[in-house]
């Protein structure tokens, strides 16, 4: 079941890309360079990708809902991964892995239709 709308996606990707560039702030972890360095990267990432989709409210429609879900999938697991990819889980792995874990998770119940440019 697919309960939320590509505008809704939109919004929730631009709030997380925004919590991801404040993170390593918000959770101590400023200190570690490739952890915050990491997580500025991809929140950047999410919110420029967000501005490119098909969703009504993207001022640019030049990537498909179906494309950006599946870059969502890949840029969740890239993030919920990379404490343990780039070895600073030692410091800090939860912010990375729950905010990965939940891109998948608000990507898996977006509806992909709902995103065509009218």
């Amino acid at each position: 079941m697919r309960f939320i709308s590509a505008k809704a996606h939109t919004v929730i990707g631009l709030i997380v890309g925004i919590i991801l560039l404040l993170a390593p702030y918000l959770f101590g972890f400023d200190g570690n360079q490739t952890a915050t360095s990491l997580t500025t990267s991809i929140g950047v990432f999410i919110i420029l990708s967000e501005l490119i989709t098909t969703s009504r409210i993207s001022p640019l429609k030049l990537i498909p809902m179906r494309v950006h879900l599946v870059i969502d999938y890949i840029t969740g697991a890239f993030l919920a991964l990379s404490p343990w990819l780039f070895g600073f889980s030692d410091t800090v792995w939860l912010p990375h892995a729950l905010v990965g874990i939940l891109t998948i998770g608000y990507a898996l119940y977006t509806n992909p239709e709902d995103g065509a440019a009218r």
